[in-house]
């Protein structure tokens, strides 16, 4: 799951998308879904282009040229527009976040258009707004994104106007309730090349696929990078915990990330989640005698708004559960949104590493 807005209002949005039941992603593994490319030369998309998007089939004439990306409590999907230089197509944006692992995605998150778009009482922008901007492509991270019953406006009903919508692949089943078993199984199994597989999408309905294929391999290459340094070290314990999104636990304890992706980072840096082998209910279900049992050696303070200190974090956690070996040993590492699903988890990745095995 992404977190991106930095507003107190949005606790009651990360709460609604922790709780939902539907748990799943779109499978992009087949090639017409946008599968991340091999090293094999790119090639121009050709229009149209159709092909499956979460259940749904989505024809493109031309290369969008007027898109809304929807909040969906996400920044995956604007980062990598600006990643892949497609600022200028972008319409209107609802994502934002206000701290992030590479500290220039910012202000340039900020320079977007925001169309004048405002929230409903869901957090994202209601159906007779974004039919009133009239894009020729809406962006959701998830399903829920098009959810009538939440005020959106539905793929249906967008498709009826002229609009071309997308969904995240690897989130389609979040917020759809018939979302198909390999769905379930894509969202669970969330990982670093979940992000990567974005971008290839992204390349193949913009055509520039040279562009997408070019920062693929640099972002993998850093991470990969970074498995190589820390290969036959061993493992140890990672435990990530936002503070500030204390709102998303039943018992007010810090937002611990568990599963899917999360997992993945963590793996790649040379560590294992403390709670490896959880589900991401865990940041829900969480209790203190869990987070007190813990076995941490690395604890990672995740930045949620832009005024959060995490060293004092960090000084509070370590005397509230002085037994950790981090406690002990005064180990932690910061990150912001280089552990969510999207472009910047080489940051997080290399951020990690220095403190699961400085110097190794």
């Amino acid at each position: 799951m992404n977190l991106c807005h930095a507003r107190r209002p949005l606790a009651a949005a990360l709460c609604a998308l922790l709780t939902l039941t539907a748990a799943g992603c779109g499978d992009l593994s087949g090639s017409e879904s946008g599968a991340a490319p091999t090293a094999a030369a790119p090639t121009a998309s050709g229009y149209p282009l159709a092909f499956d998007n979460c259940g749904m089939r989505v024809t493109f004439q031309r290369p969008p040229q007027r898109v809304l990306i929807l909040n969906g409590t996400s920044v995956a999907e604007v980062e990598s527009f600006i990643m892949l230089g497609l600022d200028k197509s972008v319409l209107a944006n609802a994502q934002s976040y206000g701290v992030s692992d590479d500290p220039s995605m910012i202000e340039k998150i900020k320079a977007l258009p925001t169309g004048g778009v405002t929230a409903n009482k869901n957090f994202d922008v209601p159906a007779e707004q974004v039919l009133k901007l009239k894009p020729d492509l809406v962006v959701s991270t998830w399903s829920g994104g098009f959810d009538a019953k939440k005020g959106f406006a539905t793929r249906e009903q967008l498709a009826a106007a002229g609009i071309t919508s997308l969904v995240n692949p690897v989130n389609c089943a979040m917020g759809k309730p018939e979302a198909t078993e390999a769905e379930k199984v894509a969202y669970r199994n969330q990982s670093i090349n979940s992000s990567l597989e974005f971008i290839a999408l992204l390349g193949r309905v913009f055509d520039v696929q040279d562009r997408a294929l070019d920062l693929i391999g640099k972002l993998r290459a850093r991470v990969e990078a970074v498995r190589a340094r820390v290969a036959g070290r061993p493992a140890r314990k990672v435990l990530i915990a936002y503070p500030g999104m204390a709102m998303m636990n039943a018992n007010g304890l810090p937002a611990v990330m568990t599963g899917g992706i999360y997992d993945d980072v963590i793996k790649a840096a040379g560590g294992v989640n403390a709670f490896s082998g959880q589900t991401s209910d865990m940041t829900r279900t969480l209790n203190t005698e869990q987070l007190a049992t813990a076995q941490v050696d690395v604890l990672v303070v995740g930045r949620f708004t832009p005024d959060e200190k995490p060293e004092e974090e960090a000084a509070k956690l370590f005397a509230a559960y002085p037994h950790w070996a981090a406690s002990k040993s005064r180990t932690y590492a910061v990150v912001s949104d280089g552990v969510y699903l999207g472009p910047l988890n080489a940051w997080a990745v290399e951020q990690l590493s220095k403190v699961v095995h400085p110097g190794d």
